[in-house]
This record gives C-alpha cells, structure tokens and sequence, in this order.
C-alpha cells in the first residue's frame, strides 16, 4: 500500500513541475502592495461575451450576493454566495492589503478565522494573526493571484506576529511578510523561524473543520524533523510552490452544501516519507522558464450554472 501510495504522489508530482514556472510568478503576487487610492476598473464593453474571462466579472463585483450562504464548485473553479466579510480590525487580528476587497468568506471560513485568533495569543504566544488574502465577495476567479480562492473557504494567514500597536492604513498596504525559508529554498532559516510558528501550523491543522494547509515544502520538512509526541495532523500540512511566508489555510466543505466540490481526502500518514524528497529537487527548486505551456483562462462556461446567479444577484 505505502508503495503504491508513494507511486501514486510521484506521478503526480512529477506532472505537476510542469506546471511550476505558472504557479511562481502567480505566487510572488501576494506579496505586491497594495494602493493608498485604489481607483475603479474601467467598464466592461461586453460583459456579456462569452469568451470573456470570469475573472474579469468577479473582479468588478464590490458586495456580496444576497443569497444563502453557499459555496459552489470547486476550489479553484467556483464562486460565492452569501459571503460574509472579516472585519479589517478584530480582537486577535488585523486584516492586510485592504485596497484588494479580497477579506470576504464563507460564514464557516470567518468564524474559523475568528477562533484561531483568539487562540493565538495562548497557544501561540503572538498578539495575533495578520490576515492575508481570503475571496473576493462574490468569489470566483481572481483579476491576479491565486488559482484558488474561489468558493470562500481558503484564506491566507501571514508567518509574521501581528504587532501589539495598531497597524495604519498605509502599513497595511506597504509592510511586506517574513519569509521564514532559507535563500535555498531547502530548510527554513534558523534565523526567522521559531517555535511559535510551528505552533500556529499545528493550532490551524488541529481545526476539526481545517482540511488542508499548504506550506512550503521546506516549512513541511521542519515541521517533519521537530515534532515531537502526536503527530497525528502533520498529515494536513502539504507542501506547495511558495507559501514561504504565510499559511494557506483550507476548510471542507460545509455540512450539506451539495454545491461544493470536495478534494480527495489527504492521503493517510504524516506526509514525511521519501515523497517529500522530490521537492527539493533541481527541477523543482529551479524549474525551467516557460514551462507547462500557458494556463487558459476561465470563462463563465467553466464554471457551476449557480455561478451566473451569484454574479447577476441585487
């Protein structure tokens, strides 16, 4: 079984670093800052032509759509409906890049983030959390970015310990993350990485409700090397392009939404055998430029009918 199992990874894996030269460049995006005076995007000459990126519809959507709460499709090929915003400021956490309107989740989303907040500063030891990238209102395919994101249930949570003053609006904008990973790429730096950050990792995994967490791979093997005692949710920590300076923290789908479409359960284990090895390869730490053949985009036929509700909803 182990042996299939990590044939199985390896097949993947090796299909996915053609892939890798589109997932950098999108992944550097995070760190861009934001504007001081976002100004709007200028009006579509035919929202109605179907060749027309959703991205760019989803993009322009400024309030959520006034329907149940329902995430719909997958995660990197849905929409939104019934988001509810993470307020900029909270007891535990503040919300950066404000100008992107991307702070928006599924109730389930927000109120997950709300209680890994007011966690941290116990089992942490930080002030509390600052809050990356979540969905856009309506959800859907991003004007830049991620892939994913889409259905409301995805969020990014920086590796940086939110500070104990207020955060200004300008510092929100412009204050970039620490990466804790090494210039190697293949170990975290002992210099930035410490023993809170592990537990912020383990705080999220240990969420009932928390399917995923993509780090980078480096973080993974870390995480893989110290842990001692239970290691019973290191099976959720996955490595993943990027993500050196921040979690991406990923929920099931909710309880009885039909609409949302589920991964394939993370395979069994702790995800610290010799599949880990090949994240550190050549190939995969220095994929070749212009690889994986161009990434086409999403139109509104690629994604769920209820997608064309949520988007039209007043």
């Amino acid at each position: 079984m182990r042996t299939a199992r990590r044939l199985l990874s390896a097949s993947f894996l090796a299909a996915a670093v053609a892939f890798a030269p589109l997932l950098a460049p999108m992944l550097a995006f995070a760190q861009t800052p934001g504007m001081l005076d976002p100004q709007p995007l200028p009006q579509l000459t035919n929202p109605d032509d179907p060749a027309l990126p959703a991205k760019e519809l989803f993009g322009r959507a400024a309030t959520p759509a006034p329907l149940a709460a329902r995430a719909l499709g997958s995660y990197a090929g849905g929409c939104l409906a019934g988001a509810v915003a993470l307020p900029i400021d909270g007891p535990g956490w503040r919300v950066m890049r404000v100008s992107r309107g991307r702070n928006w989740g599924h109730p389930e989303l927000i109120a997950l983030l709300e209680r890994l907040a007011a966690r941290t500063p116990e089992a942490v030891g930080w002030p509390g959390l600052l809050m990356g990238d979540l969905s856009q209102p309506r959800g859907g395919p991003m004007l830049w970015g991620h892939a994913s994101h889409q259905v409301g249930l995805d969020a990014d949570v920086w590796l940086t310990p939110m500070p104990e003053a207020a955060v200004s609006r300008e510092a929100r904008e412009t204050m970039m993350a620490t990466s804790v990973v090494r210039a190697d790429r293949r170990d975290i730096d002992p210099a930035v990485w410490t023993p809170a950050h592990a537990r912020l990792v383990e705080l999220a995994a240990r969420e009932p409700r928390v399917e995923r967490l993509f780090v980078n791979a480096a973080i993974k093997k870390a995480l893989c090397r110290d842990t001692r005692g239970d290691r019973s949710w290191l099976g959720k920590v996955r490595p993943m392009w990027g993500h050196d300076y921040h979690v991406h923290i990923r929920m099931a789908c909710p309880v009885g939404d039909a609409g949302c479409e589920k991964q394939a359960p993370v395979p069994p284990g702790d995800g610290c055998d010799d599949t880990l090895d090949w994240w550190f390869t050549d190939a995969v730490l220095n994929p070749a430029p212009g690889g994986g053949g161009g990434r086409r985009e999403k139109t509104m036929a690629d994604l769920p009918d209820a997608c064309r509700r949520v988007l039209v909803a007043r």
